[in-house]
């Protein structure tokens, strides 16, 4: 089902609402391919409480129609991730927020681990991650994100963030800019307090590796975040990481 864009945060919830006090937040763009897929895993937590939030930027395909009836609610909203995923948590009625790309999967436990964590006292945390389907060499990429994340207290969107709302809120959710806003939401929640780094594992996808090589895409990678840190425009590193901002 469609609704009208919310505002860009969450407001307080009630503390009745959703059994078990999480909503999973899903960007999505030009998914059909794979969105049902993707989807049907996160059913059984449907059934236990766990709200299930699809946000859809503008798909061209039958993402929206085929996303409907397997989320709780499926939005329509302009483009960028960070816009989607302010837009999702601005509709969750859940105490804690989740934030789950469309090519990430959760591990078995991974709702009662984030529960515990958040229980725990933590404001915010992240998985760790194991990247698939990926040129060989993908495993050490996932050990050294991994590790740097656990260094550096900065998590990134494939390691599927989470946060109380009220932090997010407190922090002012996610930048609207066109690339690195996990960077930034992290950067922000670490004023709070260091992330809850789990070790279980979410499972990402590695398309972008095989599509552009292993060492490609790690020096791409490096070298966007170096020229980020030194001030360059989030527009301009997105169209050269190959995304056209909105």
């Amino acid at each position: 089902m469609k609704t009208a864009a919310p505002p860009p945060l969450p407001s307080p919830v009630a503390a009745d609402d959703v059994a078990c006090g999480l909503s999973i937040v899903m960007p999505v763009l030009d998914e059909a391919p794979a969105i049902v897929a993707r989807l049907q895993p996160l059913q059984p937590l449907r059934r236990q409480g766990v709200e299930l939030i699809v946000v859809d930027g503008g798909s061209a395909d039958d993402t929206v129609a085929l996303a409907g009836p397997l989320a709780d609610r499926v939005v329509s909203t302009g483009r960028g991730r960070g816009h989607q995923l302010n837009v999702g948590a601005a509709c969750a009625r859940g105490a804690a927020l989740l934030f789950l790309h469309a090519d990430t999967t959760l591990p078995s436990g991974a709702i009662t681990a984030v529960r515990q964590a958040l229980a725990g006292g933590a404001a915010w945390g992240r998985f760790d991650v194991r990247i698939v389907d990926g040129p060989a060499g993908v495993a050490v990429v996932a050990w050294a994100m991994n590790l740097r994340s656990r260094v550096s207290g900065i998590a990134t969107g494939d390691q599927a963030m989470f946060c109380t709302r009220e932090a997010f809120a407190r922090v002012g959710g996610f930048p609207d800019i066109a690339l690195m806003e996990d960077i930034v939401l992290s950067q922000r929640l670490r004023t709070i307090s260091r992330p809850a780094s789990l070790r279980l594992k979410v499972e990402t996808s590695g398309r972008r590796w095989a599509r552009h090589g292993l060492v490609r895409t790690v020096l791409t990678m490096w070298w966007l975040r170096l020229r980020f840190r030194l001030g360059a425009s989030p527009d301009a590193l997105a169209r050269a990481y190959g995304y056209t901002p909105r």
